[in-house]
């Protein structure tokens, strides 16, 4: 069957009953505000599924991070709520988020009995300090065990690496992500840490024993990491938070923007721009680059950076660009 539209349907499953305080995470001051009743949770599936068509590839998807770590009785019974969708073909699957150090062989038996598809985990760093100084209390090992028996299961497997956070270094950053393309997940997500409110991050950027990326040093991070996952064949769903009303109200400090996935796209395009005229450019003061209509304000960058930046950089009178492509990312020709 085709289908016209991916659709996720995000319920926010907090898990009031964690025992670790990440630095990064709010839940403990939030999760009774946000605490979602199966009552909830089915309205919320009532009303979604009321404005989807048939034809419309849509998935559940139970967000929190820590999905399988709630009692088991309560995630059978979220799990329970969804099964009329899956059954009737209005739903194509159910993902989730959680923790590596929650899945376990059984646990995982259960989620493939309810339809489970997608598992991805909150893993952030594959570097032990980092792990210990973000308070995360999972170790490496936990991820490698998770990552084998979701292998194993044969349920889709997601990673989530968070950049910048305590004791994290780019170094660090690149070695994780060659540390996850060997676990071989099917797709990755990528957001650079922010200092968020209510967090003990926040209490660490305010007494100065934590300082966060700043946006041209994330954007940088992420141009060099991203290449390596798709080297990989990796899927990248995304690149930095999603945008949103309470979150830009939310953040205190960091790497935040509302269009940050784009603004690295931009900057891996800048790269490959520079990195092909400082081997064919010689003396010529006129250029034209040609791209598809798809990458054009992603090459151009906001406000015209890259094109500026380029102009400057080789000394250019001046530089055209074209969005007549029809294949590749972009052709230079030199005058």
């Amino acid at each position: 069957m085709k289908r016209n539209r991916h659709i996720n349907i995000p319920i926010f499953i907090p898990h009031m009953g964690c025992p670790h305080a990440c630095v990064f995470c709010n839940q403990k001051k939030i999760s009774g505000a946000l605490f979602q009743s199966p009552m909830r949770v089915k309205k919320i599936l009532e009303e979604s599924f009321s404005t989807t068509g048939r034809d419309d590839d849509v998935e559940i998807a139970f967000f929190g991070g820590s999905f399988t770590g709630i009692p088991e009785n309560e995630m059978i019974e979220y799990l329970e709520l969804a099964q009329p969708y899956l059954k009737a073909g209005r739903a194509s699957g159910i993902r989730l988020s959680t923790r590596p150090d929650t899945i376990t062989p059984q646990k995982l038996k259960i989620l493939e009995s309810y339809g489970v598809t997608v598992i991805e985990l909150g893993v952030q760093s594959l570097d032990p300090e980092v792990l210990l100084m973000s308070q995360r209390g999972h170790t490496v090992e936990d991820v490698v065990s998770a990552c084998s028996l979701i292998h194993e299961a044969g349920i889709k497997l997601g990673i989530q690496t968070m950049l910048g956070l305590p004791a994290d270094t780019y170094e660090k950053a690149v070695r994780t992500a060659q540390d996850v393309i060997r676990l071989k997940p099917d797709m990755v997500r990528i957001y650079p840490a922010l200092v968020i409110k209510d967090t003990l991050l926040q209490e660490y950027y305010l007494t100065g024993r934590y300082t966060p990326l700043g946006l041209e040093e994330a954007i940088e991070w992420c141009a060099g990491i991203l290449p390596l996952y798709r080297k990989a064949g990796i899927t990248v769903l995304r690149i930095g938070l999603q945008d949103s009303d309470t979150l830009g109200s939310s953040v205190v400090a960091g790497p935040y923007h509302p269009a940050f996935g784009e603004l690295v796209e931009s900057r891996i395009l800048y790269r490959k721009l520079t990195q092909w005229l400082d081997m064919h450019l010689e003396n010529q003061k006129r250029i034209i680059i040609r791209t598809r209509p798809q990458l054009l304000s992603k090459l151009v960058g906001q406000k015209r950076t890259n094109i500026e930046a380029v102009k400057e950089k080789y000394r250019l009178n001046e530089v055209i660009v074209k969005g007549d492509l029809e294949d590749g990312e972009f052709l230079i020709e030199v005058e």
